[in-house]
């Protein structure tokens, strides 16, 4: 019995962050929930600085805490190897974002949206701070947008 009442309070431990894949479905939570939108640009099978994001920044406690009450986060993935590919309609979608976001084809790359999907700031490559640090530019960021 004891054992279930601690699993319940473990679990509120830690932070579920969901990620999703189609800016229009992010733009329309974002607008109903007053968020904004960090969409990355990642290879998850081939580029070391974008695995590191994921797992130092992302995966962290202090971004995940944020991100699940200020953000709705998008990853337009690009992976390299065959048994990784993605489903041609979202490669199609990863393929748009990249044309109005990415055209440089940056990797990593960390865009913050509003709920419209306008830049408001942006990361290339990695970022060489802390996942605490990292959230504080993110919510200068979104102070400075005026909302």
């Amino acid at each position: 019995m004891k054992k279930l009442l601690v699993l319940p309070c473990v679990a509120m431990l830690f932070s579920f962050t969901q990620w999703h894949y189609d800016l229009k479905e992010a733009e329309q939570i974002a607008r109903s929930q007053h968020k904004y939108i960090i969409l990355n640009f990642s290879g998850s099978d081939w580029c070391g600085p974008c695995i590191r994001m994921h797992k130092e920044i992302f995966e962290s406690d202090a971004f995940s805490k944020f991100a699940d009450t200020s953000l709705v986060m998008i990853n337009a993935d690009f992976p390299r190897m065959k048994k990784n590919q993605l489903p041609a309609k979202q490669q199609a979608i990863n393929d748009d974002l990249a044309d109005k976001y990415n055209s440089n084809g940056a990797f990593p790359l960390t865009v913050l949206l509003n709920a419209d999907g306008k830049v408001i700031k942006q990361w290339d490559g990695l970022p060489k701070e802390s996942p605490e640090d990292f959230v504080y530019d993110v919510k200068i960021a979104i102070n400075s947008d005026g909302h």
